[in-house]
């Protein structure tokens, strides 16, 4: 059963960090739903591990990722293909396009894939749908991560707040008996 899917997403950096992180097989890993493993294999390849359930079918699929046609920042070509075992196989490939947007990069994606076995036996709506949610998930997980932690606010005690005394239930406690004694 082939299926295609296309979309586009604006993320919050620079077309370089994008380029980079879509590189990084730590990144990829963290982004990509039920990945287990991915290991670089060479400068234009991957091999990974996912767990994904689709509708009733659970399964590990193993599969190897070449990347072709880099164009660095601008996109490249990935082709790929994994086998499940008894719940089938998915192969497949995309086109992604790095370009300048307002926010910092859009990344646009065209995506071609055929699945075979029993996940084919689920039917188109059912494998779209999944497809969908977890290039939703991915695409999350990835704006996320290109854009880094979220700085942390200094917490700065009140101007009023006594220095150098304990905070909390028993310093207020004990604090207060001893301003009495003095």
């Amino acid at each position: 059963m082939a299926m295609k899917m296309q979309g586009e997403v604006e993320l919050p950096a620079s077309r370089e960090i994008v380029w980079e992180k879509l590189n990084d097989p730590e990144v990829l890993k963290a982004c990509i739903p039920g990945c287990e493993s991915l290991e670089k294999t060479s400068d234009t390849s991957f091999q990974a591990v996912a767990k994904n359930k689709i509708g009733p079918v659970s399964a590990t699929f193993k599969g190897r990722v070449e990347l072709a046609d880099l164009d660095p920042p601008n996109g490249y070509r990935i082709q790929g293909e994994g086998d499940g075992g008894i719940a089938g196989f998915a192969k497949g490939g995309a086109r992604v396009t790095l370009a300048e947007a307002d926010a910092g990069t859009r990344l646009i994606y065209d995506v071609e894939a055929q699945v075979g076995g029993k996940i084919a036996q689920l039917g188109a709506r059912l494998i779209d749908g999944v497809a969908k949610k977890l290039a939703d998930q991915f695409f999350t997980n990835f704006a996320a991560a290109v854009a880094g932690p979220a700085p942390v606010a200094a917490v700065e005690p009140p101007a009023d707040a006594p220095q150098g005394e304990k905070k909390g239930f028993i310093g207020r406690l004990f604090g207060a008996g001893k301003a009495d004694r003095e």
